[in-house]
């Protein structure tokens, strides 16, 4: 399965605003460095709050001494007694990280809510940080959207992503797809790079404007630019797909290969699908195994599935099913559902494992209670043989059923022969065809062979030779080892005619899919 933009949830997390300091000053240079300290340390003594906040910020930021938090705290808690916004804030910060000080976040609170309310737009900021996240303050996200949100209006880009996320998730305000976009978009402008980000999921997914794949492919691009690895990976994706730019393997390499340098698990999964693939590239099982392990290392679930299955099939490395185990539980503890599936096929054949149907059997239903079909198939084949299992069969029916109104049609045969024998379900042939018809239409041979049955016999159908003659044939063709010479035999008992229509009918048939077949099952419902 190839990760596309669909796939990364919007990042709407909350980071506090690293120390911005407004106030400038001259870079002192070496001929008038004393001079120059001299006159700014008298006026920061003679009570100059400007210039007690910029001596603070010289020992601050070791600008031309020697750096000395204790010296720059002083200073600015001088400037801030006297009001001024930038000592305050900066003060805050301070505290906030127990620079210089021990860390106080009620002290910051306090610090950072005086400067913001000058209008201090960081401070203002960095105030909704706090009440977002509950740092010296209860946990209040209608209160972080008030700072925000003046801190937004000042075009502070940080806090514009901030709105935007809060509108996209409902969090301190009532949710508003269009106002997240908004917001977004003014952060974006100026080059917010998780907004940019943002602002593609939205447009790739029509929350908030219509569903446009270029400008969510121009976004992508915009973010991808600043070496953002989730938006190199989802451009990559949209031009695997051709999704709003022309498809285009190679150029999705290029972008897959940005990301995956940085180290981001999806991109390194993506590559080993192409290399598995040979697409953009040629194609190179070493690669692949080499891709798929960076991403599964990093806890990646598809990559821990994928590598798991390579070691199953020996595709680039000798075949392991020991080796397949252990990857397909990694995955799988992370609740993926094919390598859940995966698991309980290898205890049912004890393939890297003693044969255990029990173990079998939990794995399947960990996958068939995240609405995995294979696994609801195979969960009720348990307990309708009672392997692992009490034997149930109205229990096997269940899953069957589940299983089979998803469309696979090993499930819909399934079920039809519960039916058609009474097992789990009272005999009801009429049922049984109904479930061999959706099961036979996609192709499925033992379905055929059974209508087929039924329609020499009169079982739930009035009998009918060339019908049943068009299934065996049908069963036959697909390698059903009984078909033909159970046709052969009916065929003894029909005329010319009736095997040639019969003949006919098999040669003009076609499979359909679950799709176009399931139109019927919602109809009969």
């Amino acid at each position: 399965m190839l990760l596309t933009a669909r796939g990364p949830a919007i990042y709407a997390f909350i980071v506090i605003v690293a120390v911005a300091l407004v106030a400038a000053f001259v870079i002192l240079t070496p001929e008038t460095e004393n001079n120059e300290i001299a006159e700014l340390r008298r006026a920061a003594e003679q009570g100059d709050a400007k210039a007690q906040f910029k001596l603070g910020y010289m020992y601050y930021n070791d600008k031309d001494v020697t750096q000395d938090f204790s010296k720059a705290l002083e200073w600015f808690h001088r400037a801030a007694q006297q009001d001024l916004a930038d000592a305050q804030y900066t003060l805050g910060y301070m505290y906030y990280n127990g620079e210089g000080v021990i860390q106080d976040f009620a002290k910051a609170l306090e610090l950072y809510r005086r400067a913001a309310e000058q209008g201090l737009a960081p401070a203002q900021y960095n105030l909704g940080h706090m009440y977002y996240n509950g740092k010296g303050v209860a946990q209040d996200y209608t209160e972080a959207f008030e700072w925000f949100h003046r801190a937004a209006q000042q075009d502070l880009a940080n806090a514009q992503f901030n709105l935007g996320a809060m509108y996209d998730s409902g969090r301190g305000v009532a949710q508003n797809f269009s106002k997240a976009l908004e917001w977004y978009h003014r952060a974006a402008d100026q080059g917010d790079v998780d907004a940019q980000f943002n602002l593609s999921v939205m447009y790739y997914n029509g929350k908030g404007v219509p569903q446009d794949f270029s400008k969510a492919a121009e976004w992508y691009r915009r973010a991808a630019e600043q070496g953002d690895a989730r938006a190199q990976h989802n451009l990559g994706s949209m031009y695997y797909n051709g999704e709003g730019v022309p498809l285009n393997c190679p150029e999705a390499l290029k972008w897959y290969l940005r990301a995956a340098e940085q180290d981001f698990a999806p991109a390194q999964y993506n590559l080993g699908v192409m290399y598995g693939k040979g697409k953009g590239v040629t194609q190179d099982f070493a690669e692949t195994i080499d891709w798929y392990r960076q991403s599964a290392e990093q806890g990646f679930a598809p990559a821990q599935h994928n590598l798991g299955s390579m070691y199953y099939y020996g595709e680039g490395v000798t075949r392991d099913y020991a080796q397949a185990i252990v990857w397909y539980r990694r995955a799988a503890e992370q609740d993926f559902v094919n390598a859940q599936v995966a698991l309980g096929l290898m205890y049912t054949n004890g393939e890297g494992v003693p044969r255990d149907y029990a173990q079998a059997v939990e794995w399947y239903r960990r996958a068939a209670e995240q609405g995995n079909a294979q696994a609801q198939h195979n969960l009720g084949v348990k307990y309708y043989k009672g392997e692992g299992v009490t034997q149930d069969y109205s229990e096997a029916i269940e899953w069957y059923r589940l299983a089979a109104e998803q469309g696979p049609a090993q499930a819909q045969f399934a079920l039809g022969l519960a039916y058609a024998q009474g097992k789990g379900v009272p005999q009801d042939y009429s049922k049984a065809i109904e479930w061999y018809r959706f099961a036979s239409g996609q192709g499925n041979a033992d379905a055929q062979y059974n209508l087929g049955l039924m329609y020499t016999d009169g079982l739930g159908v009035p009998p009918d030779y060339i019908a049943a003659h068009t299934f065996f044939d049908l069963a036959a063709a697909k390698g059903h080892k009984d078909a033909g010479e159970t046709r052969d035999r009916l065929a003894e008992k029909m005329t010319a005619d009736q095997i040639a229509e019969a003949q006919r009918r098999a040669r003009a048939w076609k499979p359909k899919t679950w799709e176009e077949l399931k139109e019927q099952l919602e109809w009969s419902k």
